[in-house]
């Protein structure tokens, strides 16, 4: 009897297996474009079976995209690259750490993406992939996979302890094994709730939707959100204080994604979209004023200012088509970013000028240089709090405009 061929589930960074696959052989500005538009809304699509074989010899480990090779370690240009604090990232599967004027690795594993600070900068908590064996139904046979499991991390962020396992995405039932996805995990400001995306318990019956991860009880809690099945939700994002919870609502027109930034309210359990169509991985201001974002077009993505009530576009950061996934700097003077040229992902920063809803760029400086970032790995970034400014804590949004709320 033959057995089954050996198939490969999709890869971590790309959960639906219909983003890009090997090296980035395509102009740069497709390739931003294909591998954030693809995760925002078409390899959303719930589609919880392999589709790739694996065939004899292939290699086991998968660390998703890869980019043109390069140094092993990460290049920190002088002396432009000074900021307060520290930001977190992924390079070749591993959590690094940088601040103003030096990088370290912090985990070693080859398999780890999509790391976030702690609030009191104690811990990063991030995602790892680990190889594993599954029995599943494909096309009315029950078939053996070779699947890259997800497992909630988290690790001491001064590296004194070794890195713990929170949540393991392994599912049985009925004697076989599959997994269900855990993506984007951040920790709330009160420090007991981790916003993942995820389908949870049972991949069966749900799309990859926002859950809350509760720590102390360890399990999930599905949140009442609007969704556009199947395409669910991506992006989760706390405000400073807590009160509110920014995600993305994906949706699409035809072939054109239509994301849309969307707030949920914990005390209410109430969400309304904050965002016109073509706007994901929302990040707060430390006032909770504004949102910084990354605007979609086909085949580009540029880093954006917006109203955090009304969702209106102040700022445009970049306009080279090639930016993607901001983070606004705890003391409010930057917003770092990822940025791709010539193949290779790196880390950048503008400087921003004056207040909102006046920002101005004031420079954009490269914080790392031909280092080869994970590309689906947002960064994420810790000021202590001795070192931030007096900031006005975040304000209550005035009312939405016409039109606006989603609430179900």
């Amino acid at each position: 009897m033959t057995r089954p061929a050996r198939a490969r589930p999709p890869r971590a960074g790309d959960p639906y297996g219909l983003g890009i696959v090997g090296s980035f052989l395509a102009p740069g500005l497709a390739i931003v474009g294909l591998l954030i538009v693809s995760i925002a809304t078409v390899n959303l699509i719930n589609g919880e079976l392999p589709f790739g074989v694996r065939g004899p010899g292939e290699p086991g480990v998968i660390d998703g995209p890869k980019v043109t090779p390069a140094p092993s370690n990460v290049i920190i240009p002088e002396p432009d690259a000074v900021f307060s604090g520290s930001i977190v990232y992924v390079k070749a599967g591993n959590v690094w750490i940088q601040d103003d004027a030096d990088a370290r690795q912090l985990t070693s594993s080859g398999a780890d993406s999509m790391p976030s600070w702690s609030p009191d900068g104690e811990w990063i908590y991030y995602i790892q992939s680990r190889r594993a064996e599954g029995r599943w139904f494909s096309r009315g046979a029950l078939r053996d996979y070779v699947m890259d499991v997800p497992h909630l991390m988290r690790v001491r962020a001064d590296g004194s302890a070794n890195p713990e396992t929170l949540e393991s995405g392994r599912f049985r039932q009925s004697g076989r094994t599959w997994f269900y996805w855990i993506r984007q995990p951040v920790l709330s400001p009160d420090g007991r709730t981790v916003a993942v995306v995820s389908d949870a318990p049972n991949p069966d019956e749900r799309n990859v939707v926002l859950q809350l991860y509760d720590l102390e009880r360890e399990r999930f809690t599905v949140v009442n959100a609007p969704q556009n099945a199947p395409l669910g939700h991506q992006d989760p994002s706390w405000r400073p204080d807590g009160r509110y919870l920014l995600y993305v609502r994906n949706g699409r027109e035809g072939a054109r994604g239509t994301p849309v930034i969307a707030r949920y309210d914990p005390e209410t359990e109430r969400a309304r979209n904050i965002s016109p169509p073509g706007y994901l991985q929302p990040n707060y201001s430390p006032d909770g004023r504004y949102i910084a974002a990354t605007r979609t077009r086909a085949f580009a993505t540029d880093v954006v200012i917006l109203d955090a009530t009304r969702g209106t576009e102040l700022l445009r950061i970049t306009t080279d088509g090639a930016s993607w996934a901001p983070v606004w700097s705890p003391a409010g003077d930057a917003i770092a970013f990822l940025h791709l040229e010539s193949q290779i992902v790196d880390l950048r920063m503008a400087r921003l000028q004056g207040s909102g809803p006046a920002f101005s760029v004031e420079e954009i400086v490269d914080l790392t240089t031909v280092s080869g970032l994970d590309p689906a790995s947002r960064p994420d970034w810790f000021v202590p709090a001795e070192e931030l400014p007096a900031t006005p804590p975040p304000t209550e949004p005035a009312s939405a405009s016409p039109g606006a709320s989603t609430a179900p």
